[in-house]
């Protein structure tokens, strides 16, 4: 079963569940160049012996607006292929910039399972839908590792997927690991494999 939803921890949140953090390395290539960096990831990555992974996931993205102007966001994700499967609901935090020598962008994380009234459920707590798009693409793993190579669609006419419209000429490539707090040595893990990606794609902080 394909999905970029399966999280490598798990839903945080649950009773003694730690602090999670978000390590992450982002970076751009072109349609016409992506076959050659999946040919690169495949060689390099460890669950690709059944073929490539794929996903097709439907992201709505919550604003909830303060007083203060601050604002929280939560991100609602379902598939598409496989609608059955619980939705996922992610907080991504602020990007922590309290030691500026690190490598990678480190930011907290928190994500649950929920089922399909989530957004129904954020209506009536207050947050309001500040846009949405569909993500299609392959995901990878290395270690602790996960790579996705991913296209952004603007919807026009949900729920017809034919109605999909790519929103540049080019895909989105995120090498992430979700893992305690306090886990810095992962940066140097993620830079180092980073760097087998060049020069089809160069990957560097948000």
């Amino acid at each position: 079963m394909s999905t970029s939803l399966q999280g490598p921890l798990g839903p945080a949140g649950a009773p003694g569940a730690p602090n999670l953090q978000e390590y992450t390395l982002q970076g751009t290539i072109l349609d016409l160049s992506s076959d050659a960096l999946l040919h690169r990831l495949r060689a390099l990555c460890d669950n690709v012996d059944q073929g490539l992974e794929g996903f097709n996931d439907h992201e709505m993205v919550y604003v909830l607006r303060g007083q203060t102007n601050n604002q929280v966001t939560l991100r609602a994700r379902r598939s598409l292929d496989h609608p059955s499967l619980p939705w996922q609901l992610r907080y991504l935090g602020q990007t922590d910039l309290s030691d500026k020598s690190r490598s990678v962008t480190v930011r907290s994380y928190l994500d649950s399972l929920t089922t399909e009234t989530l957004p129904m459920f954020l209506n009536d707590i207050g947050f309001r839908l500040d846009h949405e798009f569909v993500a299609r693409g392959n995901l990878f793993r290395k270690g602790k590792m996960k790579i996705l190579v991913t296209k952004i669609y603007r919807w026009a006419k949900p729920p017809d997927q034919q109605s999909l419209e790519p929103l540049t000429a080019s895909k989105l490539v995120e090498l992430s690991v979700v893992a305690p707090s306090g886990s810095e040595n992962i940066s140097d893990d993620m830079r180092a494999f980073a760097e087998q990606l060049k020069p089809l794609v160069t990957m560097d902080k948000v």
